[in-house]
């Protein structure tokens, strides 16, 4: 039964694969639905650490066989995502973050076409470009677009299912065409998929708030309260602190192990929620404002230490700055956080914790 904040958290945590790993890096991918993936080091670890042997060549080699995509869907923004689920998932959402986009190019609009042409002709007669192989190829066609003009355009072709990342070479992100990636796409028709990301949504994420999924997915509630009616039949949910909590069927976890957690702030864990974010923070130690840490560490589920990460040649550094005075046990939970991310970068574990 859940009676506080904690036991939310402690249950996303089961529900995040974070204290109930499983084997491989699509596994994760696919049950999250979608991890996001700005910064391709850091998220690369948020798949690993949800799995029963981190290795940085599981994601590597899903991403390189395109099994799993890195490609923009869902917000504005990167995120790993199975492939099976690239192409109904970019139906469903793409039309709601497409105008955020577009509005940003519309001095571009003349030369759209010709741009999408281009792009996906160099694509076509080689794939597995990187930006700057397009940027290149695209001056040599009388088109001088660079920086982010060049990476609005791109994922405005993402959001279109027209491309989408290729095989990384030596660890950089590429291009490739969708229709290569993805020859065989599922598709769904509207409340299928509608009834498809709440069932998802709420089986990763749970328990979770109707208006939580809206952010995630940039829909409408109208949309999500469309979807959870149409899979109504697949899941529960109850009230607490005045909010309607959704969830898949199962046991209510007590436990979390492993307790520790050092994870980057673009991690599911907070960023996979807008309404109900703070039940990591039952305390109330964080500050409601703009936010300061780029990582955090959790212990038993709630936010403890603001993290940053420092990776050297032989050695990885987390700098914690507790929001409190950290226990012991706390401490050796974070501690053996940082052994498992240090084995998984193969590279020695330091701990600082400041103040």
């Amino acid at each position: 039964m859940v009676t506080s904040d904690r036991d939310l958290a402690r249950w996303r945590l089961h529900s995040q694969l974070l204290a109930a790993p499983v084997d491989g890096a699509r596994q994760v991918v696919s049950r999250l639905l979608g991890v996001q993936a700005e910064n391709p080091s850091q998220s690369a670890w948020a798949v690993a650490t949800r799995t029963t042997n981190p290795r940085q060549e599981d994601l590597a080699d899903e991403l390189a066989a395109g099994r799993v995509l890195r490609t923009h869907v869902l917000r504005p923004t990167w995120h790993y995502v199975d492939a099976d689920d690239a192409a109904w998932l970019l139906d469903l959402t793409a039309p709601r973050v497409l105008p955020v986009v577009d509005a940003q190019l519309r001095a571009h609009g003349e030369r759209m076409t010709q741009l999408t042409d281009a792009v996906t002709s160099i694509l076509a007669g080689t794939p597995d470009r990187t930006r700057g192989d397009l940027a290149a190829e695209l001056a040599a066609r009388g088109f001088e677009l660079v920086g982010m003009e060049l990476m609005l355009l791109l994922a405005g072709l993402e959001l279109r299912a027209l491309i989408c990342s290729g095989a990384p070479r030596d660890g950089e992100h590429t291009y490739a065409l969708f229709a290569d990636r993805v020859p065989n796409p599922r598709r769904l028709d509207r409340d299928e998929a509608l009834a498809e990301l709440a069932v998802r949504y709420f089986t990763s994420h749970g328990p979770a708030t109707e208006r939580d999924l809206a952010y995630w997915a940039t829909l409408t509630l109208t949309d999500v309260r469309r979807g959870i009616a149409e899979a109504s039949d697949r899941l529960e949910s109850f009230e607490h602190d005045d909010r309607t909590y959704r969830h898949v069927g199962g046991a209510v976890p007590t436990t979390a192990e492993p307790a520790g957690h050092l994870l980057q702030l673009l991690d599911e864990m907070y960023r996979g929620y807008q309404d109900s974010r703070l039940v990591i923070d039952a305390d109330r130690l964080l500050s409601r404002g703009r936010e300061t840490a780029i990582g955090m560490a959790l212990v038993d589920g709630q936010f403890v230490a603001d993290m940053r990460r420092t990776v050297g040649a032989k050695s990885v550094t987390f700098t914690l700055r507790p929001l409190r005075p950290l226990r012991s046990s706390e401490r050796a939970a974070l501690d053996a956080a940082a052994g498992r991310y240090g084995a998984y970068l193969g590279l020695e574990p330091r701990v600082v914790v400041e103040g």
